[in-house]
């Protein structure tokens, strides 16, 4: 086997995507990597992040490119949202959020958009989702919610509002989403529209 036949086993073994400190560490040479790049048999997504091109692209790639770029992000907020088909937005940029002590990092593509937040409300409420072979760290519906109306001036109330009600209508429980409002210090916020949907 060539060592570009290698590669793209290593790739293919890798749901198709990796990033090329990755690709180094699975035995693919970076003379390989670029060779690859150069003849077309991988493309580079976003800086240091490769791709086959045969590999069709999902609704989540984007989150799975900054999962791989920003390790200690979290999917929050809008993209959140949509991810647990709480809203009718679309997101232009991909919602992240941060420790406070976390470096802002550099990316070019896909755009993003940091939240940066205390350490008890950046650990709250994430789950592991994994995303074309790769874990994507995004926040829990209820989380997700109370989040929007932390942000809500920078969101909007109307995004938090909707996600509050289609959140219910799927089964958020209410002492769940009292629980996070709590840890983002937005219950006196909160309840009275809670309390107006129940």
């Amino acid at each position: 086997m060539t060592a570009i036949e290698k590669a793209i086993t290593i790739f293919q073994q890798h749901s198709g995507m990796l990033r090329s400190s990755q690709a180094i560490r699975l035995g693919i040479a970076p003379r390989t990597l670029y060779t690859l790049r150069d003849i077309g048999r991988i493309v580079e997504v976003s800086r240091g992040v490769y791709r086959l091109p045969d590999i069709p692209l999902s609704q989540h790639t984007d989150l799975v490119q900054v999962a791989m770029r920003i390790p200690k992000g979290v999917i929050c907020l809008v993209s959140a949202l949509v991810f647990h088909n709480l809203t009718t937005q679309v997101p232009h940029q991909v919602y992240i959020a941060l420790p406070l002590s976390a470096e802002k990092p550099r990316l070019v593509y896909p755009l993003v958009r940091l939240f940066w937040l205390s350490q008890a409300a950046y650990f709250a409420g994430i789950e592991e989702h994994l995303l074309e072979g790769v874990t994507v760290r995004i926040y829990n519906r209820e989380k997700t919610i109370a989040d929007c109306f932390k942000f809500r001036n920078k969101i909007g109330l109307d995004v938090a509002l909707e996600a509050l009600k289609e959140g219910l209508g799927q089964g958020c429980k209410p002492e769940r989403l009292m629980e996070f409002a709590r840890i983002d210090r937005v219950e006196k916020i909160m309840r009275p529209y809670l309390e107006a949907l129940l």
